[in-house]
């Protein structure tokens, strides 16, 4: 069997508002831009990104449950529900499926709260503290992870 050339992006609650939330800690990239810039780095990795946003912890779940039939892997920036959120930790656990968790800011040098994350022991990826870009490192991390090679 082939892996798969896709990969799911997953941007949890609040991300839709990248560009106006709080830009001094998160920049004024929008959530067009993140995936924009996500699915350039895939493609030239020669492969594609399905992105999903949401509010809501159960749709981010089910997408997360659907990408082990058509994904090689997830790009995860849960937001808020990094620091709150056994079921979609559980989610990115049951599908094996190599993970990267992203964080636009250095969550451990915020506030206390979030410094713990429950994707961190299931994530093979982290990029923290990188804005933005580190969306685009984590899919070069990522891609690494699932052709065993830096060359993609």
């Amino acid at each position: 069997m082939t892996t798969p050339r896709r990969l799911l992006l997953v941007n949890g609650p609040n991300l839709n508002l990248l560009g106006t939330r709080q830009p001094e800690i998160y920049g004024r990239d929008t959530l067009a831009d993140v995936e924009r810039l996500t699915a350039d780095a895939a493609g030239r990795h020669g492969i594609e990104v399905r992105a999903v946003q949401s509010n809501h912890e159960g749709v981010l779940i089910d997408a997360i449950h659907a990408a082990r039939l058509d994904c090689a892997g997830i790009v995860i920036n849960a937001g808020g529900l990094t620091h709150t959120s056994v079921a979609l930790r559980d989610a990115l656990a049951s599908v094996d499926l190599p993970v990267a968790e992203v964080h636009i800011s250095n969550i451990k040098e915020r506030e206390e709260f979030r410094h713990f994350s429950f994707i961190e022991d299931v994530a093979v990826v982290h990029v923290v503290g990188e804005g933005v870009p580190g969306y685009a490192r984590a899919v070069d991390l990522l891609v690494e992870v699932i052709t065993g090679s830096a060359d993609g």
